[in-house]
């Protein structure tokens, strides 16, 4: 299932965070996007995933348009997004089961017992998680826990958005790894938004860096890792990113 973004504009109360962006994913592939703050990676995200109201250009998943901020089911099965903050993507009152539960429901999916028992051991959760509440998880399970549910309706598209930012250096390597391997597994196209260089060239095979809204190059991680790029914002940036490694993630 493949990502294509053509000439994206996003306003907000007259503010352009999004101005003419284009990038294109193919199937997959493990897609990043990097910038500083404020350069527009999280808008674009939510701008496919319809939060984010669109001003202009076309947005289409495997040949079809999209439009407005309307999504279908099956878009919305198809297309998962990881948040940043698991704790605050988890209904704090619920359960495990009740969270994994609930967009089974919401699809209509059946063989409920198997697949929640299946997305927990696939996350690295045992079973005994299954009745635990939010707040009687660490930062790094209840990541998990969000992973496990994306995972759970069998999406072809994941959207990353700083998905370890908010975790321990330690658990950041661990849910790193743990994406790369699912991905493989079920070959799943990834794009994914962060700040560290490092995470983006270990985790993607092509990147996009952003600046005030736009995509300032589009290359290879491994041209990046190289210091093989065109633009000197990406310079800059490489160079401000402390501990910049190609191994910055340990496997």
């Amino acid at each position: 299932m493949t990502i294509r973004i053509e000439n994206l504009s996003v306003s907000f109360d007259g503010f352009r965070a999004l101005n003419s962006v284009s990038i294109a994913v193919d199937k997959g592939e493990s897609f990043g996007l990097v910038g500083e703050s404020g350069s527009g990676k999280s808008t674009l995200l939510r701008a496919v995933s319809g939060l984010a109201p669109v001003s202009g250009g076309t947005i289409a998943v495997n040949g079809e348009a999209l439009t407005g901020s309307r999504r279908s089911r099956a878009f919305r099965r198809a297309v998962q997004m990881v948040f940043q903050d698991p704790y605050a993507s988890l209904h704090p009152r619920q359960t495990v089961d009740r969270q994994l539960l609930e967009p089974l429901a919401i699809h209509g999916i059946g063989d409920t017992e198997r697949r929640i028992l299946q997305a927990l051991d696939e996350v690295g959760l045992g079973h005994s998680f299954r009745f635990r509440y939010p707040h009687q998880l660490s930062g790094g399970q209840r990541q998990r826990v969000a992973i496990a549910r994306a995972l759970i309706v069998e999406p072809a598209i994941l959207l990353l958005d700083e998905p370890t930012s908010a975790l321990d250096a330690s658990v950041q390597a661990e849910v790193l790894n743990l994406l790369e391997e699912v991905r493989g597994r079920h070959n799943l196209t990834f794009v994914m938004v962060s700040h560290d260089l490092g995470v983006v060239t270990h985790m993607c095979s092509r990147l996009a860096v952003m600046k005030a809204g736009e995509v300032v190059e589009t290359l290879a991680a491994a041209d990046l890792a190289g210091g093989r790029m065109v633009s000197d914002y990406t310079r800059q940036l490489m160079v401000a990113s402390k501990g910049f490694s190609r191994e910055a993630v340990p496997g």
